[in-house]
């Protein structure tokens, strides 16, 4: 598994994106060397679960205390523009382009330093007993994205 460096900063402070760092580890690699494109999606939830867990804290506790509320991805576009490697040190970059009543849009970058490696758009919808539900108001405040 890859190991989580903890993330920089609060999330959302002062308009700033989140961000994450993940070290490329073997198990992440695909026989050319490089991180295998589904490693990428592992990075990607790893950084939205750190936004959030940052904003509201354990996801579990969230669940609970919002009677079953969960959060799924609805859609998800990917752009590949550069290949990471083992042991590179990658930052997983995270923030809110737009909120709806139940479902955010976000905005991901994989990075290795200034170089881009992954850009991803995320639609998160919210999600209570299999039906769409607004997203709690504190959280929505939290995840407002920068003007």
């Amino acid at each position: 598994m890859s190991v989580i460096e903890p993330a920089t900063g609060h999330p959302m402070q002062d308009g700033q994106p989140h961000q994450m760092r993940v070290r490329v580890y073997y198990e992440d690699t695909d026989f050319s060397g490089f991180v295998y494109h589904a490693s990428y999606l592992r990075f990607l939830e790893r950084g939205r679960t750190e936004l959030l867990r940052g904003l509201a804290g354990d996801q579990s506790n969230l669940h609970r205390e919002a009677q079953g509320l969960v959060f799924v991805v609805r859609r998800m576009s990917l752009d590949f523009v550069s290949p990471a490697r083992m042991d590179d040190l990658l930052t997983i970059i995270t923030h809110t382009r737009a909120l709806r009543g139940a479902s955010m849009q976000l905005a991901q970058e994989v990075r290795r330093g200034d170089t881009l490696l992954v850009a991803a758009e995320v639609t998160v919808a919210c999600v209570r007993d299999g039906r769409a539900v607004r997203l709690p108001d504190a959280l929505r405040r939290q995840l407002a994205p920068a003007e």
